[in-house]
């Protein structure tokens, strides 16, 4: 699979599966925007990425905010000429119980996810548009499809069930401008994003005590969602638009038990 000459922007890049794309797209070829909150940590991203500084670019700041949007395809296009691909993984996780979520965490959520992925998707068109064409890919979750009892994450849920309702219309309404728009929806991924409510010594426990939730056996990795990521973005899933695939080791597809 080749993304050679393609420029992609990448939100939510500087660490777990965003970096693991960029990470991919670059041995195929790709030139990647990566955009992510904290300076700091999307600066050392893009230097272990690509240590001479020549297909990779950071731009930091919060993508709840449609300037930001505007900035990441203003700098993909001042030194890449264009964009080819969006990929929309910003987001946040913390379960909560829905009676405990106060109106600033469901704002932060629906920010983050839903907002970001709205308006980094389209701020992108217009380029897209100039190309003839691109791809959307969009992360979504199973939590979107499924409430899952031992994580409560009410906020969350709604706000990625809204990342696949916005994938659908998307698909439908820029499928006459040869912009396809998919999504993936995984289950429990080891990222970073579980050290954020976890203490860092109980992680890989906690984790690993999911393993018996997906049918096949195990938590997924990052690799595991950016196979799925590249596919749909790539020239393979060219008649594919609209579909919101689980990666998620089966467990949309029932229970074991």
């Amino acid at each position: 699979m080749s993304f050679q000459g393609k420029v992609v922007v990448i939100t939510g890049g500087g660490s777990g599966i965003g970096e693991t794309a960029a990470a991919r797209l670059l041995e195929r070829g790709a030139r990647v925007i990566i955009n992510g909150r904290r300076e700091d940590v999307l600066a050392r991203t893009a230097k272990r990425l690509d240590q001479a500084g020549d297909r990779v670019r950071a731009v930091a700041g919060d993508i709840a905010s449609p300037a930001t949007a505007k900035r990441l395809v203003e700098t993909a296009e001042r030194e890449f000429g264009r964009v080819d691909i969006l990929i929309n993984n910003a987001g946040i996780f913390s379960p909560k119980p829905f009676i405990e979520h106060s109106e600033e965490d469901f704002d932060t959520y629906v920010a983050i996810i839903l907002k970001g992925t709205f308006f980094a998707s389209q701020a992108v068109i217009p380029s897209m548009r100039r190309r003839g064409g691109g791809a959307i890919v969009n992360v979504g979750s199973m939590w979107g499809s499924q409430a899952i009892g031992a994580t409560p994450s009410s906020a969350y849920s709604a706000a990625k069930a809204g990342v696949h309702a916005l994938t659908k219309n998307l698909a439908i309404e820029l499928a006459a401008d040869h912009i396809r728009v998919n999504a993936v929806a995984p289950a429990v991924v080891q990222t970073p994003v579980y050290d954020s409510f976890l203490p860092a010594a109980q992680v890989e426990t906690v984790l690993h005590s999911f393993n018996a939730f997906h049918p096949l056996g195990r938590i997924g990795q990052p690799q595991d969602v950016v196979s799925a990521l590249l596919f749909l973005a790539g020239e393979e899933a060219s008649w594919i638009t609209g579909a919101v695939l689980p990666v998620d080791g089966g467990v949309m597809a029932g229970r074991n038990t």
